[in-house]
């Protein structure tokens, strides 16, 4: 068995310790915002914080993160409020999203390290792979959650879970309620 923290929790996996920790996220622990992605560790889909760092999940075999302390997308914030997500949403840095959970973890990796990153820095430490091309709004996105965190800035661009259609369009205005 392999034991480690998973979002603050202890976790055991009866797997084999040569299994991906990705594998072992969503599949047996049902934590699916880390993505499948290429399984090469190109596209940053299944981007995670191994004791901080951002890793691929395709990467690392659970062997490796024995007793380490891992952060999903899911553990990131259980409300959208961190603050790359809110500035993602505020800069319309978002399309398809499938991308998105594997930036948000590189971002709040790169934030912690250095609150005020260059564009240089920012553009090296995001190395996932955006088919719908955000990466200009992205830049500035994680420039902005920067400012967020560093507390010169204050946004509130995703309404929280649960919140209802109307109340969400009242509160974000580019999402619309439904028309009866």
């Amino acid at each position: 068995m392999t034991s480690m923290t998973v979002n603050g929790r202890p976790v055991r996996f009866r797997m084999d310790p040569d299994t991906p920790l990705l594998w072992a996220l969503r599949d047996a622990a049902n934590l699916t915002g880390t993505k499948y992605g290429c399984g090469e560790g190109d596209c940053g889909a299944c981007m995670v914080h191994v004791d901080g760092e951002a890793l691929r999940s395709c990467l690392i075999t659970i062997g490796e993160a024995e007793g380490r302390f891992i952060t999903t997308i899911e553990g990131l914030s259980r409300d959208r409020t961190h603050p790359v997500q809110q500035a993602l949403v505020a800069e319309q840095a978002i399309q398809c999203g499938f991308c998105t959970p594997g930036i948000v973890m590189a971002a709040s990796a790169l934030l912690e390290k250095s609150g005020s990153p260059s564009e240089a820095e920012i553009k090296a430490a995001i190395p996932n792979l955006c088919r719908c091309g955000v990466y200009p709004r992205l830049v500035r996105a994680i420039e902005r959650a920067g400012r967020v965190a560093r507390r010169q800035e204050r946004i509130s661009a995703a309404p929280v879970p649960g919140i209802s259609v109307e109340d969400a369009a009242r509160d974000v205005p580019a999402i619309s309620a439904p028309q009866d």
